[in-house]
Parts: C-alpha cells; structure tokens; sequence
C-alpha cells in the first residue's frame, strides 16, 4: 500500500500487514496536504480506528456505518470515532485506575455517538 485515503476502505489484509509506524505514516503523509493541529496524534488516531476497521471490531464498523447513514462520508466519520477515541485515551491518561472496564466505556460511547451530537463539538 502506497496511499492511504480516508474516504476509501483499505484492503484489510493489506493495511495490517503494514508496520504501526507505516499506517501512521500513510495518514500523516494524506493529512500532511491540511494544516492541522498536533499532526502526529491525527495520524495515530486515524490509524487506530482504521485498524479496529481493518480487525472487524464490530462496535467501530457499526458506528462507521450509522455515521455513514447520517450523512458523514467515510473521512468525516473517522474523524468521529476518532474524537470519542481521542477522549477515551484522554480520561486514561488522567486516571489509570479506570482501566478496569475501558473497553466497555468505549463501547458504550460509540453506542451514542450521532451526527447530532458531533454537530455541537468543535472540530
């Protein structure tokens, strides 16, 4: 795989034979055409939601596609999932002790997470 672009499905097979550091680069390399803020955490963030695609994880490929019918393309509802990602880690980074159950937590907030609701974050 020579480019990634969010808008578009990768070949599971071939994305997670690609090293970490490969997938990040390829969404870093798509994103590096955008000024964004803290570049290098966009880029390892998409990776991580298109690896959980790339593995089938059911909650993520639910969420993409109930985003997807709500009117977000492919990128925008990346950039969703990432976001209650993003937070996830967050809440880890400030209290280790709640990793018992993280998964669970994660889940559950994909579970909610609607274009509505998306509407009144900043992006």
């Amino acid at each position: 795989m020579e480019q990634y672009d969010p808008d578009q499905d990768p070949p599971p097979d071939e994305w997670l034979a690609l090293d970490e550091q490969e997938r990040i680069g390829l969404c870093g390399d798509y994103h590096g055409r955008q000024w964004i803020p803290s570049a290098q955490r966009h880029a390892v963030v998409h990776a991580i939601v298109e690896n959980q695609l790339a593995l089938r994880e059911s909650v993520v490929l639910d969420t993409l596609a109930r985003l997807q019918s709500e009117g977000l393309d492919r990128h925008e509802a990346i950039h969703a999932i990432g976001s209650v990602l993003s937070d996830h880690l967050d809440s880890l980074l400030r209290d280790p002790q709640a990793l018992d159950h993280s998964n669970e937590r994660y889940s559950e907030a994909l579970r909610k997470l609607s274009t509505s609701k998306r509407e009144s974050r900043p992006t």
